[in-house]
């Protein structure tokens, strides 16, 4: 039981932390264009990916264009964003296998498909991945799934909201869909990933600093390394 209470005080303080930012409401995109946004999003922040997606747009006609540009292109537009280079390889490749199948680019046939087959059609695509998929069907297909990339994972590991042997991303969202309702499941993955942005980096984390210090494992012992280490230290004369 003492388990079960801190996760849901770690988890309501998530969930606090975003009430406190007054998000716009997400853009109602087409089924492809979630798509192609979530690939913008994995991995990096929402005003990153919001300003890789607005590029995209401004700078290519549309979306053939950027099927037939060069990577070197497209790598461009996603400069500021982790990985640009197999970015840009993976968006490519999703408007070709689109094109190569629909003969156009719209996928909005998944709306009347079961979330279940929508996702399996959806992650076939070679420049799929489980964040991808979740944000499609969270976002499009109004399915309860929180995308989970690799910021988000470190986040909910450290605070003790999933277990340390869940290894995959898979495992990690099942659990996390068991604790965060779906009305919240927008809200707390954009906690999660400021957090993971402002305090939680993957080197030397800013514990200290942290609003969810006071309940993660992961931060009190980084703050016992560190306050040992000052108390070793010889003081200088």
């Amino acid at each position: 039981m003492p388990a079960v209470t801190n996760k849901q005080r770690v988890l309501n303080q998530i969930l606090n932390l975003r009430k406190k930012v007054a998000d716009p409401e997400p853009e109602n995109l087409p089924v492809m264009e979630q798509f192609i946004y979530g690939l913008c999003r994995e991995g990096t922040t929402r005003d990153l990916a919001d300003e890789a997606y607005q590029k995209l747009r401004d700078r290519f006609f549309d979306w053939n264009e950027i099927r037939v540009s060069s990577s070197r292109e497209i790598e461009e537009v996603f400069a500021d964003l982790p990985d640009a280079e197999a970015r840009a390889v993976r968006l490519i490749s999703f408007l070709q296998e689109v094109f190569e199948t629909t003969f156009s680019f719209d996928l909005e046939s998944l709306h009347k498909k079961g979330l279940k087959q929508s996702a399996k059609q959806l992650s076939r695509y070679q420049a799929a991945s489980d964040f991808v998929v979740a944000w499609v069907i969270r976002q499009s297909l109004d399915g309860h799934a929180i995308p989970i990339d690799a910021p988000t994972l470190r986040v909910v590991r450290r605070v003790g909201l999933i277990e340390g042997g869940q290894e995959s991303t898979e495992a990690a969202r099942a659990s996390l869909e068991h604790l965060v309702p779906k009305a919240r499941g927008l809200a707390f993955g954009e906690a999660a990933s400021k957090i993971a942005a402002d305090f939680c980096w993957e080197d030397e984390p800013n514990c200290q600093a942290c609003p969810l210090l006071a309940d993660c494992p992961t931060g009190h012992e980084n703050t016992r390394t560190v306050a040992a280490g000052r108390g070793g230290r010889v003081k200088p004369r």
